[in-house]
């Protein structure tokens, strides 16, 4: 009886001292760890969420730049913080599903040691020509990757990036041999792609589309299944036959260490779903480039498993190693 009472009595102060925790949650400013630097895509998204995100938890939401490896120095920086909720990531499909598969260096697991707290969106990668290549299609370009096996190159802004993947994907789908460029960055590969260097390159939707509209390239087609609201006019590359299927696209989405309280988890999804609900703020994403796409934490993870295993075959077919 007096054990069965004092088991009722701990269980019951376990609880009230979560429900306090929580009640106290955030009790301080908290960190948004971004891993790459400030003004690119994921960085745009990044604060975005933090100013936002700050109103309705009453702390600062404190953008932290921890670039290198693909993002996977800032997951680090995640992993390893307290598990309070007061450190927070804004991951991408990098670091979180493909850093493991290709490079051995990569000690943590981002399905794992890291807890999704929801889906923000997603923005689809574009391939494009240059023009001195005389191909203005999906179709036209593979046509003419037949007939020269190996000899045309697509670059992108690294091995192991979601571009080097999807240009990958292209390659396996289409049944051609494009031969990979990687640099160091997305401005070296521009600067070679304008100035005639390789013949096509793989961009985020964003970075590419200024480039699109003034003309120096062609757009060949973008990575996921659905157009983007911001370029219905250029077509995705499943819509060609030899592609068909084809789809990938980078995804923007809210973690933290995962030993945090489900307590605090929900409250950030919470917050999290409100912020991408309210249309003044999912317009701001639309206008970046970023198809809006709020989803729960448990659903996000069963995306992400999904996506791994996709990215899996890929690079094991490929053999991308760092």
């Amino acid at each position: 009886m007096f054990r069965r009472l004092a088991l009722f009595s701990a269980a019951i102060t376990s609880l009230i001292c979560m429900t306090i925790a929580h009640a106290q949650y955030p009790s301080k400013p908290i960190t948004l760890i971004v891993g790459y630097p400030a003004g690119g895509s994921v960085d745009l998204v990044g604060r975005a969420l933090a100013v936002e995100l700050g109103k309705r938890v009453g702390q600062p939401v404190v953008v932290e730049n921890v670039g290198g490896a693909g993002g996977a120095i800032g997951a680090q920086k995640a992993v390893a913080a307290p598990a309070d909720g007061h450190t927070l990531l804004l991951g991408t499909n990098s670091e979180i599903a493909i850093a493991r598969l290709t490079n051995s260096a990569i000690k943590y697991d981002g399905t794992k040691d890291l807890v999704a707290i929801g889906l923000m969106g997603t923005q689809p990668m574009l391939l494009v020509a240059k023009p001195s290549l005389g191909v203005k299609s999906a179709d036209e370009l593979l046509a003419l990757a037949k007939k020269s096996p190996g000899k045309l190159t697509y670059g992108t802004s690294g091995i192991s990036t979601p571009l080097h993947l999807a240009g990958e994907m292209v390659n396996q789908t289409g049944g051609v041999a494009l031969t990979h460029v990687p640099y160091k960055g997305a401005a070296p590969m521009v600067t070679d792609l304008l100035g005639g260097n390789i013949d096509v390159g793989m961009f985020v939707l964003s970075s590419g589309l200024p480039h699109v509209k003034s003309g120096k390239v062609i757009a060949l087609g973008i990575t996921e299944s659905k157009r983007s609201p911001a370029a219905p006019e250029i077509p995705t590359l499943g819509e060609t036959k030899a592609l068909a299927g084809l789809d990938m696209g980078i995804f923007f989405g809210l973690f933290a260490p995962a030993r945090t309280e489900r307590t605090i988890i929900e409250r950030l999804e919470k917050e999290m779903l409100a912020i991408l609900g309210d249309a003044e703020f999912a317009k701001k994403l639309s206008d970046a480039g970023v198809n809006v796409r709020a989803m729960r934490g448990n659903d996000f993870s069963k995306l992400i498993a999904g996506e791994v295993g996709k990215y899996q075959r890929v690079v094991e077919i490929a053999k991308i190693r760092e």
